[in-house]
């Protein structure tokens, strides 16, 4: 592959992966567009806290994003990442299952998105 095709391959990893927490941030979280998440946050965090909770999250979610696009300490981006998925995985199973999918296909694909995510971060940034 040639460093030109290296380099827009990992451009177009990066913004994958914060295009993704971008989309949750914003979409699922600070519009509501998919209600299930502000439930979940609800069974986790309680119901007295659950909107203004659910806004804390989308946007932390939003300036992780921001933070895998810009590919700065790209090791410690991909580690908040594994931390936060790992975490809210956990305690989305453990207390909100009936309000999952799927969950073995969400770990499925989590797996599979923190995957690209350390590729990525591993990487050089090639200028």
């Amino acid at each position: 592959m040639s460093p030109a095709s290296t380099r827009r391959l990992h451009l177009a990893l990066r913004i994958l992966v914060g295009s993704v927490w971008i989309f949750h941030g914003l979409y699922s979280k600070l519009l509501d567009g998919i209600p299930r998440h502000r439930l979940i946050v609800a069974r986790v965090l309680g119901d007295h806290v659950a909107a203004v909770a659910t806004l804390g999250v989308g946007v932390l979610e939003i300036l992780l994003g921001i933070w895998a696009i810009t590919h700065r300490l790209p090791r410690a981006c991909a580690a908040v990442q594994t931390a936060a998925i790992v975490a809210m995985n956990s305690l989305e199973i453990a207390r909100a299952p009936d309000l999952l999918i799927s969950a073995p296909g969400m770990l499925l694909l989590n797996t599979a998105f923190l995957g690209i995510g350390w590729y990525s971060a591993t990487r050089p940034s090639l200028q």
